[in-house]
This record gives C-alpha cells, structure tokens and sequence, in this order.
C-alpha cells in the first residue's frame, strides 16, 4: 500500500507579482537564470543500446551509495544545462542527494553518439541509465525528475514497470508533463502559443540537419520546412523512428496509457493556465484514481514555471514541492 501523503507538505501556489498571465509566468520562469550550486560534475557516457550512449553529468555526496539520488530529464529540445535541471538538482544536491543530469540522446551537444533521433516515447533511455547506476555504483535509493517531455517518459517508464519496479526506486516527480501528446502538439498551434512552437520547430530542424551533415545517408533533405509539430513529428519523428504516423506516434509514446498502472509514489505538478500542454479529463482521471499518485493542479503556474514569492528560497515553488515530497518517501 502507498504511504498515505501529509498534504501540509506541500505549500500553496501564490504566483509572484504581475507574474499571474500564463506567458509571463513561463518566460520569466524558464529564462530567469537559477543560482547553480552544484560542484563539478563527473561526465558519464552510459551504453543505451549498440552505437547508442547518452551523457550523464554526475554530482556524488561522499559514500555515494548511502546518499538517496535524483536523476533529473529535461524537456523537449532541453538539455542537462536547462535552467530546472539545474536548479531542482541544486535543491536536490542541497538536501543531501546525488544528482544525475541526463541528456536524452543526441541532446546537450551530443548528436554524435547516436546515429538515431531522440524522442517522447524513449522512457526505455532513462531505464538504461537507472540500469547502469544500480549496477555500477550499487545505489539504494533512486527519485527520479522529469520536466514536460521529461515528465512524460518518467511517467511512462514508471507505468511500464507497472507493480514490478525496481526495489530501489522510491519516487517519481513530472511537471507540466506533455502525458497527453497528441493534445498537447496540436494546442501548440493555436493563436499565441505559435511561440513557443516556432522556437522549437526551429531548434528541432537545426538538430535535424546537423544529423542529416553526419548520417547523409539515412537523414534526408527536407524539401519543405514543417509548420507544425505534428507535421514534424509526421515527416520526421514517425519515418526515422518507426512510426506509422504522428498519431501513431502519439498514441504509443504518450504516458496517458500507462498512468493507471504506475505502483510507485509519484508526484505530478500541472497548472491550468499551462499554454500548451493539455491533460485530458481522462488522463486526470486514470491519475486521480490512481493512489499511488499526487496531483498538484494549480490555476497558475505556466509551463514549467511556477515562480512564486522569494520568501527565504528562491520562489522555484515546483522544485521546492518535487524534494518536500522526495523527503517524505525515504529520500531524506
């Protein structure tokens, strides 16, 4: 049975001032730069599969083993140095943890190490990763962290070890996480939310073609720039991934199928007024019901934000929530 959560744990949302608008709250919440605290990192490379490694940056208390770690995944076109990555593992590193940032793979400059695209579906990437920290530094207890598209494959992975995770993984936290992937592409193409979309489409085509200058024959040239996600996702991410579709990719890689069967505590941070990522009245149902997870839906917050008043922290108020809870589940 799931510890029963102390709600007081948690503290209320009060956005900061003239901070209420949801892209007032996501820009200055995601640009505004975090304080890095944490010490120099080692640089893991971790075998994902054949001509397949990701690289970890790794920060490890003394006696590592004896220190409860977080493994923290970034957002779609995020990398180990996101703004929340460095901050969640800051509080992380300043609670006692070890932190581990993953990249995804071909993400933080590392396109070279994979011949093949990363994308939302990969919770079987960050498996590997906790595969390999179990293994090579015999840790005990493991949190992981994922933020939007991070916090749709955190999800997912844990939804997919359904009643049978590993014994050493302790909780799961995911903010604004995209578990609703099919919705959330196509509210990404409505009115001002074109933003958001436009940096990201070309962020993705800028990889794409540094994969298509190192792999000239696999990648092939684009004829026709997309012009949304899911017409990228259909000509791009569905051909090269194995895919029948940006639906079919959609379908399969969303966490909303596997939420229900997801047996470890689990924390999930959304806000209302998020632009673009949408949860489904089902999919908050299937986590409503389920008593393993927390929701923590507030009516402000943005994507991936939830800047509230520096009032003696730094206002990060998601990652102040996501370690009040890792401390309550044997995390401390």
């Amino acid at each position: 049975m799931p510890k029963e959560i102390d709600l007081p744990i948690f503290e209320p949302f009060v956005p900061r001032r003239f901070l209420s608008n949801r892209h007032a709250q996501t820009l200055a919440g995601n640009f505004l730069p975090r304080e890095n605290r944490l010490p120099q990192p080692e640089e893991r490379l971790i075998q994902i599969e054949k001509n397949v490694q990701v690289l970890c940056h790794c920060h490890w208390q003394s006696k590592r083993e004896e220190h409860a770690t977080v493994v923290v995944v970034h957002g779609l076109e995020g990398s180990s140095l996101s703004q929340y990555v460095i901050g969640t593992g800051s509080k992380a590193w300043a609670a006692g943890m070890n932190v581990v940032r993953m990249n995804m793979r071909t993400c933080g400059g590392t396109e070279r190490l994979a011949p093949t695209l990363y994308h939302s579906g990969l919770s079987s990437d960050v498996g590997a990763v906790v595969r390999a920290l179990l293994l090579q530094d015999k840790l005990r207890r493991i949190g992981l962290i994922g933020y939007s598209m991070g916090g749709n494959l955190v999800l997912k992975l844990a939804g997919e070890w359904g009643a049978d995770p590993p014994k050493e993984i302790k909780a799961v936290a995911a903010v604004s996480p995209a578990a609703d992937l099919a919705a959330s592409a196509d509210a990404m193409n409505r009115g001002s939310n074109k933003m958001y979309e436009w940096k990201f489409l070309m962020s993705l085509m800028r990889r794409y073609r540094r994969k298509q200058v190192l792999h000239p024959d696999v990648y092939q040239k684009v004829q026709r720039q997309p012009r949304t996600i899911r017409e990228f996702d259909d000509v791009i991410t569905a051909r090269y991934c194995g895919f029948q579709g940006a639906q079919d990719y959609y379908d399969r890689a969303a966490a909303a199928r596997v939420v229900d069967k997801i047996a470890v505590p689990t924390l999930v941070i959304h806000a209302e007024d998020d632009p673009f990522i949408r949860l489904l009245p089902e999919t908050r149902n299937k986590i409503k019901a389920n008593a393993h997870i927390t929701l923590l839906e507030t009516q402000h917050g943005g994507h991936c934000a939830f800047l509230a008043h520096a009032n003696g922290y730094d206002g990060r108020w998601a990652e102040r929530q996501i370690i009040r809870f890792f401390q309550h589940h044997e995390m401390a």
